[in-house]
Parts: C-alpha cells; structure tokens; sequence
C-alpha cells in the first residue's frame, strides 16, 4: 500500500493521540513527553540515517529536497525554497495540513510533539555534519515554518 505520510500521520493519530495524554496522565506531560521524544527521536533518527545511506548523495540541498517532497506529497504543505545549494536547503512551509490536522482535532500541543520534533532527530540521522535550524512552527501558531538544512563541509561525517 503506498499511503502519503500526510495520511499515515492521520491514521496514526487514532492511536498516539488518545495513547499520549493517557502517559501523560499517569507519568505527568514533561515525563511522558521526554518518553515520546526519546522514543520517536530514535525512530526517526534510525529513518534519517536508512534514507542517507540509500540515497547515496553528496549534494545536501538535493538530498533534502528530494526528502522532503515526500512530506509535501498529496498537497500536504506549500512552502518556498529560499536556497538550495551542495552544503545548504533552505525553505519555509507557508501551509501544512498536518497542523490544520492537528488543530482540527483540537491538539496542536500533540500535534507539534508528535509530528514536528521528528525534523530534528531525521536531520540528526543525515550525519554529524547536518544540521537543521527551525525557529518557529505552524503547529505553534506562526505564520510558517523556516527550515535551515546546513552542512559544515569541514565536519567529520
């Protein structure tokens, strides 16, 4: 079956969502939350590392590129690419259904726990030399998101 992320995150929600507030409930948030992030940051770091070692490219902007057209798949965000070069990729998401997703279920909370801290554990998988600045969300209530993929060419991979 060949479901967009966009889809396997809203089925998925079924499941974490009513999963999370009930840890949260008995581990209290902070608790349950560093037990969510800990869990999904291997997770997602292991699928960051996976995709790198398959995609066997040197060009940073065009492996992140290439990456993140998945997540947008299906219209899931529009977003504009500010610079796209060997060491860097640069956009901000302007729309995300996964956030209006979120909201619409009324948890922006979970949303941004379950869905956006995912972007740094996958970059944190692309090797030592990767790393990505976000400074603000959708899910948070900004206007967008400024992803700021960078390499240190100087780094050790």
């Amino acid at each position: 079956m060949n479901i967009s992320v966009l889809e396997q995150a809203k089925i998925q929600a079924q499941i974490l969502v009513p999963w999370v507030k009930a840890v949260q409930d008995e581990l209290g948030e902070a608790r349950a939350n560093a037990l969510v992030r800990k869990t999904l940051g291997d997770l997602y770091r292991g699928f960051g590392e996976e995709f790198w070692k398959e995609k066997n490219e040197a060009n940073l902007g065009k492996a992140v590129s290439s990456a993140f057209k998945t997540y947008a798949r299906d219209d899931a965000l529009a977003y504009d690419v500010i610079a796209q070069t060997e060491d860097v990729f640069a956009f901000d998401v302007t729309r995300c259904a996964y956030a209006e997703f979120y909201k619409a279920l009324g948890e922006p909370e979970l949303g941004f726990l379950l869905i956006c801290t995912a972007d740094f554990a996958t970059a944190e998988g692309f090797g030592p030399d990767v790393t990505l600045t976000r400074t603000q969300t959708i899910m948070q209530g900004a206007s967008h998101c400024d992803f700021r993929y960078r390499r240190d060419p100087g780094a050790a991979r």
